[in-house]
Parts: C-alpha cells; structure tokens; sequence
C-alpha cells in the first residue's frame, strides 16, 4: 500500500480532500492532506504566500517519513507539485493531477489558463482582484457552478469553507531545473464536465506531458465531492503504479 499526500486548489484547502480520505485509508493507504500557506486553517500573511513557500511547505510534509509519496494535486495544486517536484523530486513516488494544471518550465498557471483550450475558463471570468498584495474572491455563484455535479449539501459546505486566494502564485513561473523530471511518472485525472479548468486544456496539458496513466471521469471540477468513488479508485489504481 501506498504513502499519499493531498494537495488541494485555489480559494480551498485540506477540507476538500475529506470525502476520499477515509475510502483510501480503508484500502490501506496511508493519507495526509495539507493546507497550504495561506489557505484552510493556514494563517500564513498574503505577503508571505508564494508559490515557493507552497513547494517548501509540500516538501516539508513530504519529509516528514522516509518513504517517497504519491503527491496528487488538485486544479491550482497541479502548479504547486510540479513546483514541489523540481525542488525535492526523490521524496515522490508518482505525480497524479486530478483536473490540475500540469505546467512546463517557464509556465504559470495563467499561462496555461490563456492558452486557446482555456477558453471558457469559469474561474478566470468570475474572479475579483483586489487589494496589495493582491487577492482574489470569486462569487458564490460561480463557485456553485463548478460544482455544478454536486449536491446542494456539497455546494453548501464548500462555500461555507472557501478563503481568498492569494494572486501571486498564480502569476509566477515555474522552475524547473534541466532533467529535475525526467525519472518522476506522472497519471491523471481528467473530468470531462469541467468548467474550471475546460477538458481540451486538460487533454493539451496531458499531451505535452504523457502519463502512465490517464483516467476520464464524467464528473465537474471538483469529483473528491462529486464523483468520490470513481476518484478513490482512480487514486487507488494508480497507487499500483508507484
């Protein structure tokens, strides 16, 4: 059985992990599920929240045991684990994107957002930026709609949850040492009803980066809620492969 460890997205945190975590755990994995700074229960000041301070706080839990970790991200966490990976790859086992972005050296996350597939973008149409350093809302509205598979009680505890975002990790490039990937695997989880981040980015991103393994779920941006028995098999299946 597997070590994995939980990297949520934007506007979230650890909690958006809980619907899978005991599934996992019931198979014999062993789950943590972080809050990045910033974010969840993480009081980390706005001026402090960098993208770099998001791969050192993943490292750090990756640290934690000697066993390397299946290190699975979701949306804006696909950005914050390539990140990761660059700086402590021989702690991870697998990379696994779960309707993440999954950048190139070079690339930010709103890079790969205005790419001709991120047309549509929900996420990007609806959000308000304000304030310095600067943070993003988005509406309660636009929110829901991502989550447009779920049921009212999903919606509703997710909103009830949900922070600002920090912009500066969306805007910041990441850096990737030549060969720093070349030996990680990479598996993915691609939602078919995403309004988030649109299936054809998903299919671009996983084109230019080929996985060991791809699994499509007919689900919305968010299927630890809305299709958690298809994610925890998904995650499960590709536990075999690390």
């Amino acid at each position: 059985m597997a070590r994995i460890v939980l990297v949520h997205g934007a506007f979230s945190g650890a909690w958006s992990w809980e619907p899978v975590i005991g599934p996992l755990e019931r198979v014999g994995h062993t789950v943590t599920a972080i809050d990045l700074p910033g974010s969840g229960d993480d009081r980390t000041p706005i001026a402090e929240v960098t993208l770099d301070s998001y791969a050192a706080r993943i490292c750090d839990t990756l640290g934690e045991q000697a066993e390397p970790a299946i290190l699975v991200g979701h949306s804006m966490g696909g950005v914050a684990i390539t990140q990761a990976a660059a700086r402590c790859p021989e702690r991870i086992a697998l990379l696994v994107y779960v309707a993440a972005f999954m950048p190139s050296d070079g690339q930010s996350l709103l890079d790969l957002s205005l790419l001709p597939e991120g047309a549509g973008d929900q996420v990007q149409s609806n959000i308000v930026i304000d304030g310095e350093p600067p943070v993003a809302t988005m509406p309660a509205s636009a929110r829901a709609a991502l989550m447009a598979s779920c049921s009212e009680e999903q919606v509703s505890f997710a909103l009830a949850r949900s922070r600002p975002q920090p912009v500066a990790p969306f805007a910041t490039p990441v850096t990737i040492p030549a060969g720093a990937l070349d030996e990680l695997r990479r598996a993915y989880v691609h939602c078919t009803q995403d309004r988030a981040i649109p299936p054809l980015l998903q299919l671009r991103m996983i084109r230019e980066h080929p996985c060991v393994d791809v699994v499509e779920i007919a689900t919305d941006h968010s299927p630890s809620f809305s299709a958690t028995d298809e994610l925890v098999a998904a995650l499960d299946r590709f536990a075999a492969l690390a």
